[in-house]
C-alpha cells in the first residue's frame, strides 16, 4: 500500500503541475493514472464479490432469524454488514473467540457452538476473501496479489456450499438453512447455490487474470467438493 500511495502522490503532483502550467484544473480522477486496465478490472471483480457476499449474508439471516438473536444485544443485520464489509476491516471478534477466515468456518457447524452461526460462517467467508485480497478494496500498478490464494478461495467456497447443504445437528436438522424444496408445492429455492456459483466463478476468473498478469501458473490442487478441509489462504 505504501508503494501505491507514493505512486498516487507522485502522479498527482505531476498532474497538478501540468494543470497549473496550462492554467487549468484537472477534472479527472488522478488515482486512475496510477492504475492499469487490469487493475481496474481487478477492482471491479473484487467489488462484485463483496457485494455478493453481503447479499448472501442478508439472505442467510432472513432464512435463519434465530441466529441473529444469539448475537450481542441490539444486533441488527445492518450492523453485521458494517462489521464485515466496512473498511478498515475488523478481523477480531470476541464472540467468535478471535476466529476469522478459515478458522471461523468450523464454528458454524460445531454442535457445541452456542453463538450466531450465520455470523461465524460469514466472518469465515468474508475473512477468507479479504485475506486473499490483502485486505484491500482498490489496486494500483505495483500492488501484488497471489493468484494461488484466490484460486484456493474458489475451492473453499465450493466446500462451504456443500457443508451448508449437508452438515446436520444430532437431531437431523441443518445447522444453517439455505436452499430448500417445498414439500407440498415442489417448488425449489436454489438462490443460495446461485450466489455461491457466482462468487466461485469470479474467483476463478480473477485468479486467471492475476496469473496472466504475474506470469505465474496456478497450482490446481485436487480438492473434493464434499470436504470439510479448507485450503490455506
Amino acid at each position: 500500500m505504501l508503494r501505491s500511495l507514493c505512486i498516487v502522490l507522485l502522479v498527482s503532483s505531476l498532474a497538478l503541475l501540468c494543470g497549473c502550467t496550462a492554467g487549468t484544473v484537472p477534472s479527472f480522477n488522478l488515482k486512475k493514472l496510477a492504475k492499469s486496465d487490469i487493475d481496474m478490472v481487478i477492482d471491479r471483480h473484487i467489488s462484485e464479490t463483496n457485494r455478493l457476499a453481503a447479499q448472501l449474508m442478508v439472505k442467510l439471516y432472513k432464512r435463519n432469524p434465530r441466529e441473529l438473536r444469539k448475537g450481542p444485544p441490539g444486533m441488527t443485520v445492518a450492523k453485521r454488514l458494517k462489521l464485515l464489509f466496512n473498511t478498515p476491516y475488523t478481523v477480531n471478534f470476541n464472540e467468535l473467540n478471535g476466529a476469522y477466515g478459515n478458522r471461523a468456518i468450523p464454528l458454524a457447524f460445531d454442535p457445541n457452538f452456542k453463538g450466531d452461526r450465520v455470523f461465524a460462517l460469514m466472518a469465515g467467508i468474508a475473512g477468507m476473501l479479504h485475506t486473499a485480497y490483502n485486505h484491500q478494496t482498490e489496486y494500483f500498478m505495483f500492488d501484488d496479489l497471489d493468484q494461488q490464494k484466490i484460486y484456493h478461495c474458489a475451492r473453499n467456497l465450493e466446500s462451504i456450499a456443500w457443508q451448508l447443504n449437508s452438515r446436520r445437528a444430532d437431531n437431523g436438522e441443518l445447522f444453517i438453512l439455505a436452499n430448500s424444496i417445498d414439500a407440498q408445492s415442489g417448488l425449489s429455492n436454489f438462490s443460495f447455490e446461485r450466489l455461491f456459483g457466482k462468487m466461485i466463478a469470479i474467483q476463478d476468473v480473477l485468479a486467471q487474470i492475476i496469473s496472466d498478469k504475474n506470469d505465474r501458473a496456478i497450482n490446481k490442487v485436487v480438492h473434493g467438493v464434499a470436504s470439510t478441509v479448507l485450503l490455506p489462504i
